[in-house]
């Protein structure tokens, strides 16, 4: 048998196996959004957030996002989830925020059109991918603890001070 058939047949199959296409439905997740952001930043600690301003819902915000580093005087991500009377979206906004941003999360109350605003920040890269939807999700969540000072070292004598330290203490020496 020549070479030439089994080439022939080779391409065939080749060709054919390009035609058929595994398709798989595909949500918008987390990995999707880590593969699509590089870890190379502009600057130490650099990170994104999801942004948009009164967005129809938390799928177009994230999905139209635009791609940028926030800048370095920001620290965390921030979400605000205007709702109706009966938990529908109205607005989705989404920015990076600073500490002084951060501070005032939660629910608010409903206004006089029935509507009501939750908001929550976050740290880290990407993080606020979800919506807040009541006082459990509107927090100010962190990686790393705010008060970053080093607490000062117990003096020795309060430290001998226990009954149990003292003891082991005095048997060592």
């Amino acid at each position: 048998m020549e070479p030439w058939p089994l080439m022939a047949w080779g391409l065939i199959l080749t060709t054919i196996t390009g035609w058929i296409k595994v398709v798989q439905s595909r949500d918008f997740t987390e990995k999707d959004i880590i593969f699509l952001h590089p870890s190379t930043t502009p600057y130490p600690g650099g990170f994104k957030c999801f942004t948009c301003e009164e967005a129809d819902d938390n799928y177009e915000c994230n999905r139209w996002a635009p791609d940028i580093y926030c800048p370095r005087e920001s620290r965390y991500c921030s979400s605000h989830h205007k709702m109706s009377w009966d938990g529908s979206t109205v607005l989705v906004s989404k920015s990076c925020a600073s500490l002084d941003d951060c501070l005032q999360t939660g629910c608010s109350e409903t206004d006089h059109e029935g509507n009501r605003v939750c908001t929550a920040c976050c740290e880290g890269n990407i993080c606020n991918m979800a919506l807040p939807l009541n006082e459990t999700d509107a927090i100010f969540a962190t990686t790393s603890p705010l008060n970053t000072s080093i607490r000062p070292a117990l003096p020795l004598r309060l430290l001998l001070s226990s009954p149990l330290i003292s003891f082991v203490f005095h048997r060592l020496n």
